[in-house]
């Protein structure tokens, strides 16, 4: 039998990866509700790539995934909570308040499957995103959930956890970082 690299399994589900220039780009933001059809089809896109990937992968603390990782350059991104919660479609979302209280944690990302970091994020974040009808709302989540969702904006805005990461800490081998015992979250995270 042979052995597939985990980050080869994501090329092989349709997931760009690490070095691919769109996951470096800020991606276009939406106008809604001018837009809708393409943010709705993109959407589906996004949670088709997320069963396909969730069939092959388990992600007990919950995934995300953003349009640039599936080769789209626009400001969509969908994140499914741990549990049997409903996923949560971020549009043209931005951060726009963080706690000062941080927390660090592995995370993995579907477009570098083969390594975990370690990454200090806010424990909350409140984030605004659009509406298809063009309306804008405000959602604070915290923990592992803001986690996720931090993960996922920062593809939007062109940024990879590695760019979170601590001056002189350097992600660890997936095979190392199950030794670790430690917990995580992924791809997002």
């Amino acid at each position: 039998m042979i052995d597939v690299r985990p980050s080869q399994q994501m090329r092989d589900l349709g997931v760009v990866q690490h070095g691919a220039g769109i996951l470096t780009e800020p991606a276009r933001a939406f106008d809604l509700p001018a837009e809708r059809d393409e943010a709705e089809r993109i959407t589906d896109e996004l949670f088709a790539a997320m069963e396909r990937i969730g069939q092959v992968h388990p992600f007990a603390k919950g995934m995300g995934i953003a349009a640039p990782q599936i080769g789209i350059a626009r400001a969509a991104a969908v994140v499914q909570p741990p549990g049997d919660g409903p996923a949560i479609t971020l549009l043209n979302p931005r951060i726009t308040t963080c706690s000062g209280q941080m927390d660090e944690q592995y995370e993995g990302c579907l477009s570098f499957f083969d390594v975990r970091g370690l990454v200090p994020r806010p424990l909350e974040i409140t984030v605004e995103a659009t509406t298809l009808t063009g309306e804008t709302t405000t959602t604070v989540y915290e923990r592992g959930l803001a986690r996720l969702i931090h993960h996922e904006i920062d593809h939007l805005d062109g940024l990879l956890y590695a760019t979170r990461m601590r001056t002189g800490v350097e992600p660890i081998p997936v095979e190392e970082y199950r030794q670790t015992g430690r917990t995580w979250v992924y791809d997002g995270t």
